[in-house]
């Protein structure tokens, strides 16, 4: 919790700049007001991090009550293109999807469909994992609460790089999904089951998750600029994909557009696309309890107090420091939100990241205030813009966030590149074979398959369900092999063979890097030689 490091998947978005806050003298629980709002301040608070860090292009949604919502883009939606970002400009959000998924759920419970303590089997009879006990009580809260045992990020190759997989497969894969800890014993982020909980909703509704969303949520907010998922974005003013990207890994390096990397089997756990008038809207109906302007309901306030009750400890501190003045000492997982102390106010929100952009949403339920943050970059500043805005609203002391988060870039890279020199030379040792023995097909019971192929002096590799993944392999170390993967299209892999006497077996992977995202999780692979 100590704000080093963000994920761009989303996962730890909240831990990136110790988002959790304790009060400050003078910011006291229950007594915080309103600031006065200057635009202005918002102005000079994105310009300088756009300035900074090379973003691209931002988009903001800020909900305060009494007030029309303050809606506006900055910067270009690709480099080298002379489109602005705009309200309209549609981003994908992620995780920050997440919420939405809940909300699903939470309207099915309150149509008698099921119930949040069911058993998720009780609807999806072959649900599988391979604890035997998480499979047979795992409920329906616990699909989206990362507690059920699984280790961080598991099977998240089977959804990036994008692939035209089905969520359908993800049972498939399940069982063989690798556990951590022991079943409710706490927190890893997964996206995997909020898969589970998208073919859930198929389940009980009649209707596939992102018909259900289009239906029932972003139709009825008016969200005309959203989509509920990439593929139904029909082009237009959409926000580009850009990533730091240099030898050996992204994450160091100089900014340039990537491509999407999201599939369908992507869609419940991080599949929306939308524009900050559209989330503003998303914003509003969370801070009115699922209560439309008009005084119809999407779901309850007993739902809404459902989905911001916290059920997962993710992480505790000792509170605030002179160079961290909003790190709290709680932050726990509710249903599709962190729920968190900043200045002394609950805070409820999440973070979303795909190949090339970072999304934030959070609320401050008590005073009536929702903020957003679209960044279409994959670094992490879209957090510390959050915070910026935040304490502007909230009036709290000035504090340099834009500085603190150069500082905490500037640690980060200098670790990274110490920790990547190992990575830019090959261990000692070679193939203990001749090439053609390495070649062959190899299995892993969650993810597929993978071919190794002797082409001329060297061998190749090509990842079945993930088409972007093919690659020569150079030999890096006893057994073992590198790949070198498109720019932009991952983080490599070492790929280390089994030998068996004069034969190949198998093989085990790694990222290349140290630094990786979790959702390659190569090293939950486990490769059978099968012919």
């Amino acid at each position: 919790m100590d704000g080093m490091r963000i994920d761009r998947r989303g996962a730890l978005g909240l831990a990136a700049m110790g988002g959790i806050g304790l009060a400050l003298p003078g910011t006291v629980r229950g007594q915080t007001m309103l600031a006065t709002f200057d635009p202005a301040h918002v102005d000079c608070v994105v310009a300088e991090f756009i300035r900074r860090f090379d973003i691209p292009g931002v988009g903001i949604a800020i909900v305060r009550p009494g007030a029309e919502p303050y809606l506006k883009g900055y910067g270009v939606c690709t480099l080298g293109e002379p489109g602005a970002v705009d309200a309209h400009t549609r981003f994908g959000i992620a995780s920050n999807s997440k919420s939405f998924t809940a909300a699903a759920i939470a309207m099915l419970v309150e149509a008698g469909k099921l119930g949040w303590d069911d058993p998720v089997r009780k609807h999806i009879p072959e649900f599988r994992m391979k604890d035997p006990v998480a499979t047979e009580y795992l409920t329906v809260r616990e699909l989206l609460v990362h507690n059920s045992g699984l280790a961080l990020g598991a099977g998240d190759l089977m959804q990036f790089p994008a692939s035209d997989r089905p969520a359908s497969d993800i049972l498939k894969g399940l069982p063989y999904f690798p556990f951590a800890r022991q079943f409710r014993t706490g927190y890893a982020y997964d996206n995997a089951l909020y898969v589970v909980a998208g073919l859930l909703i198929e389940r009980v509704s009649g209707q596939p998750w992102h018909a259900f969303i289009d239906a029932r949520i972003l139709k009825p907010l008016g969200m005309a600029d959203a989509a509920p998922a990439l593929r139904f974005l029909k082009g237009g003013n959409v926000a580009g994909r850009h990533a730091r990207l240099g030898p050996p890994v992204r994450g160091l390096g100089k900014v340039q557009r990537v491509a999407p990397d999201e599939g369908p089997m992507t869609d419940a756990a991080g599949g929306i696309n939308a524009s900050v008038t559209d989330i503003a809207k998303w914003l509003q109906v969370q801070l009115a309890k699922g209560a439309l302007p008009g005084g119809e309901r999407l779901w309850s306030e007993a739902s809404a107090a459902q989905m911001w009750k916290p059920v997962t400890l993710v992480g505790t501190t000792e509170g605030p420091t002179r160079d961290w003045p909003s790190r709290g000492v709680t932050a726990t997982y509710a249903l599709g939100w962190f729920i968190q102390d900043y200045r002394g106010e609950r805070l409820i929100n999440h973070s979303g990241g795909l190949s090339g952009q970072v999304t934030q949403t959070a609320l401050i339920s008590r005073l009536g205030i929702g903020i957003a943050v679209f960044t279409n970059t994959e670094d992490g500043p879209s957090v510390a813009i959050r915070n910026a805005i935040l304490d502007h609203l909230l009036g709290a002391p000035a504090f340099d966030w834009a500085g603190a988060y150069a500082a905490m870039r500037a640690k980060n890279d200098a670790e990274a590149a110490e920790g990547l020199a190992g990575t830019t030379q090959a261990p000692a040792g070679g193939p203990s074979l001749p090439l053609a023995a390495y070649a062959g097909r190899y299995r892993d019971p969650w993810y597929g398959d993978v071919v190794v192929a002797k082409r001329g002096n060297g061998l190749t590799i090509d990842f079945v369900p993930t088409p972007v993944f093919k690659s020569a392999l150079t030999p890096w170390g006893k057994d073992a092999f590198r790949t070198t993967f498109k720019p932009g299209a991952g983080e490599d892999a070492v790929v280390t063979f089994t030998v068996d006497g004069d034969r190949v077996t198998g093989a085990k992977m790694k990222a290349l890097s140290p630094y990786a995202d979790f959702s390659y999780d190569f090293h939950d692979l486990d490769f059978t030689k099968v012919g």
